[in-house]
């Protein structure tokens, strides 16, 4: 697609803010996913132990959201006129999600692959159900009904989550071990398939339906931004939008917490109404002031965002499971360059942060040479 917005039939053909917003998502996935010591880790970049809101539960939720609002330009030819996808279309969709599934396999299994025990769900595979059911969605529903389908979604979930018990305990029970997703889960999937063994998974397989919501809300907000003209009132509304998304979500939360683990419904709506302002923050600076020089470091890992978050989930791996030394006292090498290289003059917390901060600067240089070469690693 061409780098500069343009407008066909009336209607906006792509935006160039939201691949800076991808690339500031993948930055800071990329950025909370690698501290220099897990026991050390700067404040702001941990999610909130369970109830809560922190600008690191924000991240995944705009990746999410992102995938929605790229969804309104990738299937206008089909939505704008009704007009039924052909067979390939769907096939391709399905392509797409069960290579984001095994990918999420590959990293989560790297490098034993012990089948007994792998964890089955993950970001990707989240992104890859919540894509997929979301995409089934957009080209046969309208956008009414859409919208229908996200509240009785989100109720429906709430209503779930608080009036059917899990069996030895009350209903309405959301502990870690109590409540009914991960009921579900452990069901469905098995309590050695999920996270560390269970007894829950934060990207598991039940709350992966609210998620849906998450990308349905960024799709809503691309199909309303492909009908506005480039203008300052354009982003304003959205910030508008995005305002009364955190009121209606931290209202909900009185009734049903904001809680990343269990992707609320709450959440949903208050971690979109962030997403809402990050957009039109970037959609004022990109697409209206055109900024495009400041937006352009994040633009180019935006292009590239599946690619640098597999890639560094590997290399990261592989230096956690790979020693300096030998003996089972021997530090990995992930460690071994925490502590040499960052630790011994910044400290534990402030190591750990420039180690994180470093590695995001590393994969933006890799993104960089991607860019230059023209190399856009699609799925």
């Amino acid at each position: 697609m061409s780098p500069i917005p343009s407008i066909q039939f009336g209607y906006r053909s792509r935006l160039d803010s939201l691949d800076v917003f991808r690339g500031l998502a993948i930055a800071a996935m990329i950025l909370v996913n690698n501290p220099g010591s897990w026991s050390h880790v700067y404040p702001p970049l941990l999610h909130a132990e369970w109830h809560g809101f922190t600008p690191t539960d924000l991240v995944f939720p705009a990746f999410l959201f992102i995938v929605g609002a790229a969804m309104a330009f990738a299937f206008a030819r089909y939505t704008q006129h009704r007009t039924p996808p052909q067979k390939e279309v769907y096939l391709r969709i399905l392509k797409r999600s069960a290579i984001l599934f095994a990918l999420g396999l590959f990293l989560n299994g790297f490098y034993t692959y012990d089948w007994s025990t792998i964890r089955i769900m993950g970001v990707l595979q989240r992104i890859s159900l919540a894509y997929l059911l979301s995409s089934v969605v957009v080209l046969n529903l309208s956008i009414r009904q859409q919208i229908v389908l996200v509240v009785a979604l989100l109720v429906g979930y709430q209503l779930a989550m608080q009036l059917i018990p899990v069996p030895g305990l009350s209903a309405g029970n959301l502990s870690p071990e109590g409540n009914f997703a991960a009921h579900i889960d452990r069901l469905v999937l098995g309590t050695q398939h999920l996270l560390r063994g269970g007894p829950y998974d934060p990207e598991g397989l039940f709350s992966t339906l609210p998620a849906v919501g998450t990308v349905l809300l960024g799709y809503f907000s691309g199909w309303w931004l492909r009908r506005q003209t480039v203008t300052s009132r354009t982003a304003m509304y959205l910030g508008i939008a995005g305002l009364v998304c955190l009121v209606v979500g931290g209202l909900w939360g009185l009734m049903f917490p904001i809680n990343k683990a269990l992707w609320t419904s709450s959440y949903v709506v208050f971690s979109g109404g962030w997403c809402l302002l990050l957009l039109a923050l970037c959609y004022q600076a990109i697409d209206v002031l055109g900024w495009r020089r400041w937006g352009f470091p994040f633009r180019i890992m935006g292009l590239n965002a599946i690619f640098l978050f597999v890639a560094s989930g590997l290399v990261a791996r592989i230096l956690i499971y790979t020693r300096i030394g030998s003996g089972e006292e021997a530090p990995s090498t992930y460690t071994w360059i925490y502590e040499r290289a960052f630790q011994s003059w910044a400290g534990p917390t402030p190591g750990s942060l420039a180690f994180a901060i470093v590695t995001v600067l590393l994969w933006w240089l890799v993104a960089y040479l991607m860019y230059r070469q023209r190399w856009f690693l699609k799925v």
